[in-house]
């Protein structure tokens, strides 16, 4: 069973900046990719940003250039520093993580997510 905790969302003006983290946890053998996701109200999620394993990047045109998404291996921890935040960047944001258990069986697995507002 893999668990992914995530942690730094919160209140923030616009211009300002958050840190999200989210860390995994249980038998794992690898991590083929991390990233986040994002779901405001009244519409779908959407993908935010990923990494890999090998640690290429992709993000959603709407955060390029204001976000980026980076991962500890060692710590089995991503994160997303989030900059130049915008109303319409809150959202619930939520963590995936894709790879192998430590029985080699593919899992595809969702924190619980965290609430970022950012508002005046």
């Amino acid at each position: 069973q893999v668990q992914l905790v995530e942690s730094g969302g919160g209140l923030v003006q616009p211009g300002g900046s958050l840190r999200l983290s989210c860390a995994a946890s249980g038998r794992i053998s690898r991590f083929n990719a991390m990233g986040w996701y994002r779901q405001a109200p009244g519409k779908q999620r959407e993908l935010v940003a990923t990494i890999t394993s090998a640690g290429s990047t992709t993000y959603a045109d709407s955060v390029k250039g204001r976000f980026t998404i980076s991962r500890d291996n060692a710590k089995n921890t991503v994160y997303l520093q989030m900059n130049s935040l915008k109303p319409e960047d809150t959202a619930v944001y939520y963590c995936n993580a894709k790879g192998y258990s430590s029985a080699w069986l593919l899992f595809d697995q969702w924190g619980q997510g965290t609430q970022v507002t950012v508002s005046s």
